[in-house]
């Protein structure tokens, strides 16, 4: 897991979502680790957004959301 400063807040507010539980936890499609951010564990390599229901983590792909696709210019 990679370090991340800014999850100290929201593990704060999610309190069964510890340090050591992100520390196991990863993608289940890309098997790479995850990190806390605004309410959702979130991939560092897809970017897939897991929901936080009840403070546990609904690690399914089927629940995920996609990441937002950067808006495409037209030129």
């Amino acid at each position: 897991m990679l370090a991340c400063n800014a999850c100290d807040n929201f593990i704060e507010s999610f309190p069964m979502i510890t340090k050591e539980l992100l520390d196991i936890l990863a993608c289940p499609l890309c098997k790479t680790d995850v990190r806390l951010e605004g309410g959702r564990i979130v991939c560092i390599t897809c970017g897939r957004r897991y929901p936080i229901r009840d403070e546990i983590p609904v690690m399914l792909i089927d629940e995920a959301e996609l990441p937002e696709e950067p808006e495409k210019t037209h030129g």
